[in-house]
């Protein structure tokens, strides 16, 4: 590929990044500085266990409570981690080096290590506006989520390995069967309230965008391995990812912080 490619996608990471920055950093002041309901909004984490009740001779579920989550931070990390990863692959050379190398095999690995955190945290985030609080459903959720992505890894990994041009789509299916699983928990809980039509707008409107994100990415890959138009050029879908997550993640993150000031 031609240096002046990866010098305008160096400048664009740059860009993306700081966007992703400036947007963490004014969450951060919010949910500390100014807005209260923010601040005040922690899901109280708890645990699940059996006891025994001497009385009844029966083994009873106990629940205790670990910790209060601080979401609106939570939320602001999720995309300062997008920040810091877009920063990491412009600013230092050596990592630079290895991602214009890798774009090359059509591999980013960067980008699968940062979707495995940052959309692991937000699935999580998700999780508890519906009522997840278990520690241990919240644990298998982000990590049955970050496999996702790491599949997504997998998929490039071994298709960059192949000589003949015939894709293998085998992680592509196993990730996305990985993706839906924290869904089915969500509507488990979801399809639970008796009373869907009392659910706030925007419950719903967290669901529809993540919806649309989570089908935006693997659409985008597909476009890729099928060669497709302007997706020949493995760039191409990289700069379309680049675009994407800032899409997604903003609309995403400042749904989910100002829902959490409802009542």
């Amino acid at each position: 590929m031609e240096k002046s490619i990866f010098k305008k996608l160096r400048s664009f990471n740059m860009i993306m990044g700081g966007l992703h920055l400036l947007q963490g950093i004014l969450m951060i002041f919010l949910a500390t500085s100014v807005i209260q309901n923010i601040a005040e909004f922690m899901p109280k984490i708890t645990q699940n266990f059996l006891t025994y009740n001497t009385q009844t001779q029966s083994l009873e579920l106990g629940t205790k409570a670990l910790f209060d989550l601080p979401f609106g931070i939570l939320v602001a990390v999720f995309l300062l981690i997008s920040a810091l990863a877009h920063g990491l692959i412009s600013i230092l050379k050596k990592l630079n080096d290895v991602y214009n190398s890798d774009l090359e095999k059509g591999i980013n690995k960067f980008r699968w290590f940062e979707y495995a955190v940052s959309s692991s945290i937000m699935i999580v985030l998700i999780s508890t506006l519906f009522g997840i609080y278990d520690i241990a459903s919240l644990i298998l959720i982000f990590v049955v989520n970050a496999s996702m992505n790491l599949f997504g890894l997998v998929m490039e990994q071994l298709n960059s390995l192949k000589k003949d041009g015939k894709t293998m789509w085998g992680p592509f299916v196993w990730g996305s069967i990985a993706g839906i699983a924290p869904w089915v928990a969500i509507i488990i809980y979801m399809v639970g309230n008796s009373n869907l039509d009392m659910v706030p707008w925007f419950v719903w409107a967290i669901v529809g965008t993540y919806f649309v994100a989570f089908n935006t990415f693997p659409v985008n890959m597909i476009l890729q391995y099928k060669k497709i138009g302007k997706w020949k050029d493995y760039v191409y879908g990289e700069r379309t990812y680049i675009v994407l997550s800032l899409v997604a993640k903003t609309i995403l993150a400042w749904l989910v912080f100002f829902g959490a000031m409802q009542p």
